[in-house]
């Protein structure tokens, strides 16, 4: 029997979602251990041409590598980021480990005591000796796509998440782990390689958003697998997507050095913000009054969304000296993380300035704190709903949860065999997604024990 299609008005109703046949689901993923894949560059956005792959300029230090079929050692110890004894050399016994601080890449996953690592089939996570043990985590479900999965999302709901690869995005069942629905624009040319950079769910569910390196935005209706408005106007790669909770208000940031703002009702871009390098993130503040971007010139900018005043521009000592890869608002909308080519994750206070006119917007934000212990670029950060932990996905094929009150990080996940592009927490809470250069989107629990 047809289900009713979902409405403007909410999500839809807890016992279906927006994927009314016409799909057939897929059959349930395979958590167990998968095939090797090499270490891989991620680079970052550079100048994009548009057009297929063998035509354009040199990608940039984000541009998708595609790992080649070789093999390596399948054991999920042999880590990059975890330093081994000598291959023949007798193992020691376990140790009593002393202060690491935050790094977590430097101890012997071998000889660490079992109350500080979970070891899993293809997977590991350390937990911080020196903070009390107060969260675990656990592996849900493995999506093996067929190229680089360049990003993830959860939709508002929590219900379903969408990761964006070659060509196309794609939209998985959070409880079971099918895939429910494949969007992939075939009136374009087939020749090369088109990545889909940035997803975003509308705020109802409806509609995903998708951003690709033929500089277009699509705004897809989910329920009929059709596009419903498409943008033009970037003139470089589209980088990064975000769908403000008013439901029609579209940021996106490019590599033309631009972020614009799109009305999905009106059809049409509704301001344009210019800066003096190019955009690699974006992101809406909850309550819809401003938008932040970070840059390859190592900055975050925020501005009013309504009348594009630029109202903080986050640099200088404390700011990051490396390109911004990623940003993100924390639930209260007054503090903002953003993660750096430098390896950092930096979290930001957004407040008034003294004196100032009222309405006049966040100037005078300070940086609150840097996190390190990353060993490699730091591609994306998040927020948990709840705003208790900063997560990030790095180059060193690491996740880690950071306690945003103190800068301890309390865990290091290892489930990747290249770089975790994509960083995702769910909504509803308890869940989280990554995307990675190794073909896979992982779905993983935690839990406050």
């Amino acid at each position: 029997m047809p289900q009713p299609q979902p409405t403007l008005q909410g999500p839809p109703p807890n016992q279906q979602g927006p994927f009314q046949g016409g799909y057939p689901p897929q059959g349930p993923p395979q958590n167990g251990p998968y095939g090797a894949q090499p270490p891989q560059s991620t680079a970052s956005p550079g100048p994009g041409k548009g057009g297929p792959r063998q035509n354009r300029g040199p990608g940039g230090p984000a541009t998708p590598q595609m790992p080649q079929q070789l093999p390596y050692n399948n054991d999920p110890r042999q880590s990059p980021q975890v330093v081994h004894p000598l291959a023949g050399i007798a193992r020691g016994p376990q140790y009593p480990v002393g202060n690491v601080g935050n790094a977590l890449a430097e101890l012997d996953l071998e000889r660490l005591p079992p109350q500080f690592k979970k070891v899993e089939a293809d997977w590991f996570a350390i937990f911080n000796p020196d903070v009390p043990k107060i969260l675990d985590v656990d592996l849900v479900h493995t999506l093996i796509h067929e190229s680089v999965v360049c990003c993830v999302r959860f939709s508002h709901d929590g219900k379903f998440v969408a990761t964006g690869c070659n060509r196309s995005a794609q939209i998985y069942d959070v409880v079971s782990g099918n895939k429910v629905c494949v969007l992939q624009d075939d009136s374009v040319d087939s020749v090369g390689d088109l990545y889909i950079r940035s997803v975003c769910f509308s705020p109802d569910g409806r509609y995903l958003v998708t951003g690709a390196e033929d500089k277009l935005i699509r705004v897809w209706d989910i329920a009929t697998r059709t596009i419903r408005n498409t943008f033009s106007g970037h003139e470089q790669d589209i980088y990064s997507l975000d769908f403000a909770r008013d439901g029609r208000t579209i940021a996106s940031g490019s590599g033309d050095r631009t972020v614009r703002l799109w009305d999905i009702e009106a059809s049409q871009n509704i301001l344009t913000l210019s800066i003096e390098d190019g955009v690699t993130t974006v992101a809406i503040s909850p309550d819809t009054k401003y938008v932040a971007a970070g840059s390859l010139d190592k900055s975050v900018r925020v501005w009013d969304a309504a009348t594009g005043y630029l109202v903080e521009r986050l640099e200088g000592p404390d700011g990051h000296k490396d390109s911004v890869y990623s940003v993100a608002f924390a639930p209260n909308g007054k503090d903002l993380v953003s993660g750096s080519l430098d390896k950092t994750i930096k979290m930001w206070e957004l407040v008034a300035p003294r004196g100032g006119h009222p309405n006049t917007g966040p100037k005078g934000g300070r940086c609150l704190r840097t996190f390190e212990g990353h060993k490699d670029f730091v591609l994306s950060v998040a927020l948990t709903p709840d705003g208790a932990w900063v997560l990030s996905g790095s180059k060193d094929r690491g996740v880690q949860f950071w306690d945003p009150r103190t800068g301890n990080t309390q865990l290091m996940l290892q489930g990747h065999k290249n770089s975790v592009i994509s960083v995702a927490p769910s909504p509803s809470g308890g869940s989280f997604a990554t995307g990675s250069g190794d073909m896979r989107a992982r779905i993983w629990s935690y839990k406050n024990i």
